[in-house]
């Protein structure tokens, strides 16, 4: 599944050579844009489907963080035979809006495009837990990583590829001293 996944992401553009701006507020030379990806139905039924194996199948509700991670939960949720939410970054913090609510005891999923820190998924996760649920895991397309692939929470992280990949604080960051610009093709800025 890598080498397949590896080569879908180059084919669609969206596996990025460059200087970019994470969520995460860290830099990197490298950047999977999974919407590129997740804009073909068919790719995305597929990769939910890979997912939700990997998940098992005793999930009530699957809870991704906006924007990145509303597509790819949808299609696991599909395949678990789930409910599907997301939480939306509301003044830099997590929250549900849209009527959503977490049931009493729903075992719960949440699920990410990309994980680097883990921060969104972690703070998706939390709220499920806040609001009653019982977390049983997490999923991603992607988990990039520096060092060694962190989970976002205490609970096992599957994930369809995982790739290393260089992170940098921005006042060590080789690609600023050197003068490249920074991109930041994610969502996190979006309003």
């Amino acid at each position: 599944m890598t080498e397949e996944l590896l080569r879908i992401f180059r084919e669609k553009g969206a596996y990025l050579d460059g200087h970019f701006g994470l969520t995460s507020g860290k830099h990197s030379p490298v950047y999977l844009q999974c919407a590129l990806v997740l804009q073909y139905p068919g790719i995305a039924r597929e990769l939910g489907r890979n997912l939700a194996k990997l998940a098992g199948d005793r999930i009530d509700l699957v809870i991704s963080p906006a924007v990145g991670g509303i597509v790819i939960g949808q299609e696991v949720a599909f395949h678990l035979n789930a409910r599907a939410i997301f939480a939306e970054r509301v003044d830099g913090g997590m929250t549900l809006r849209r009527s959503f609510a977490i049931r009493p005891g729903e075992r719960v999923l949440a699920v990410e495009d990309v994980v680097t820190t883990g921060g969104s998924c972690r703070e998706a996760a939390d709220l499920a837990v806040d609001g009653g649920g019982v977390l049983v895991a997490t999923a991603s397309i992607v988990h990039r990583y520096a060092d060694e692939p962190a989970n976002p929470t205490d609970k096992p992280h599957h994930a369809l590829l995982k790739v290393h990949a260089p992170a940098y604080d921005p006042e060590r960051c080789p690609l600023c001293e050197a003068g490249t610009p920074v991109e930041k093709p994610g969502s996190r800025a979006i309003k």
